[in-house]
């Protein structure tokens, strides 16, 4: 198959209250083209709506009918998105007909990873057909529902795309990609046929949480608290033993798996600084479970903007670390990229998530198409 024209979307469960859009041409292999990226924001009553919907996920945890709340923040988001979409898509000089596929992730408002006996559960809200009527071009959705049907973690998603883009860059087993969304995930590739990723343990969620209940604002911006205050290392030190952090992968999180109540009690900088040096310990306890340990981690998402993060990762991972656009990435678009790279998969029938990336028993191809 040629390289075709495609466009990805990404809201993670930060809620920051954007939209990731990107466009790259690619044959679901290999990135011909890294065309455009921006960041839409959403208006205000998407972010209040979406913010209450996460709310009454929590509240329902998949027991009896879905809240109604669903079905309005589903509508409201998918028109939002495909505007977004339709205005990446001409601003770079194209039109919708020239794109061959749209990658809609949607938004995740409730993750249940599988227990023994019990299979795992999630809900990306995002209405595929929709998005089709309203663009008039192919739409790849629900990537993550067939991965957790066959007894799949169903997270991460992510690492077809990390290993395309290390393979690009001649890198091997002694660099690995790292994401700090509201959860952190990790993706290592040996150079061959060896592909592991998983969820290391929390990024920006419990941090943002934190310093929204404090009455701060929306996140440590540059890691301004984190850097003032002081690690209680021996708090850290338990947090440190949560049994979730040596379970050997694959492994996947919701976003409040682990919360802002870990800071509970302490000031605001000393919160801050906790969480922090956290989400830098977990880190460090995953790359101890690779099989071979990498040297430096590739950041993308938006905790590398954060220098008391990339700091502790550092310091408390034992690695060297980079920014993706050390590597010649954009660290704000690759969430949305692999959308746009998945989704082509699903239009060629290749698979997207393997037995050492979620757990599935098989390599899956997931997703389906509206068209």
């Amino acid at each position: 198959m040629d390289p075709i024209w495609a466009v990805g979307l990404m809201t993670g469960t930060v809620l920051d209250g954007n939209i990731d859009v990107a466009l790259i041409k690619t044959d679901g292999e290999r990135i011909d083209n890294f065309g455009t990226y921006r960041l839409a924001p959403y208006p205000r009553w998407i972010r209040d709506l979406l913010e209450e919907t996460l709310t009454q996920a929590r509240a329902w945890n998949f027991i009896g009918p879905e809240p109604d709340i669903f079905h309005a923040a589903e509508d409201a988001l998918t028109r939002a998105q495909s505007t977004a979409v339709r205005a990446l898509v001409e601003d770079f000089g194209l039109t919708m007909a020239d794109i061959g596929i749209v990658g809609f992730h949607g938004q995740t408002v409730l993750h249940r990873a599988p227990q023994p006996g019990r299979i795992g559960q999630t809900r990306q809200l995002g209405d595929g057909g929709l998005m089709h009527r309203l663009l008039g071009v192919p739409v790849a959705y629900d990537f993550r529902s067939a991965d957790m049907a066959a007894g799949g973690q169903g997270a991460p998603l992510s690492a077809a795309y990390h290993a395309a883009l290390l393979r690009s860059a001649g890198c091997g087993a002694e660099t690995a990609v790292l994401n700090l969304g509201g959860v952190a995930n990790v993706t290592w590739w040996d150079g061959a046929d060896g592909l592991i990723a998983f969820d290391t343990g929390p990024a920006n969620a419990p941090l943002n949480d934190f310093i929204k209940a404090q009455g701060l604002g929306e996140m440590d911006r540059d890691g301004a608290l984190a850097l003032s205050g002081t690690v209680d290392e021996d708090r850290l030190n338990q947090l440190l033993q949560h049994p979730y952090l040596a379970a050997p992968y694959p492994k996947s999180l919701d976003r409040f798996d682990f919360g802002a109540g870990m800071a509970a009690g302490l000031a605001a900088a000393d919160g801050a600084a906790l969480l922090t040096a956290f989400t830098a310990g977990a880190v460090g306890k995953a790359l101890d479970l690779l099989p071979r340990r990498p040297k430096r981690l590739v950041v993308c998402g938006g905790g590398r903007r954060n220098p008391a993060i990339m700091a502790a990762l550092a310091a408390r991972a034992g690695v060297e670390v980079v920014p993706a656009e050390a590597m010649g990435w954009s660290g704000d678009a690759v969430e949305a990229e692999c959308f746009a790279f998945l989704a082509v998969r699903v239009l060629r029938g290749l698979p997207i998530s393997f037995p050492t990336t979620t757990g599935a028993p098989v390599p899956m191809t997931g997703g389906r198409i509206a068209r």
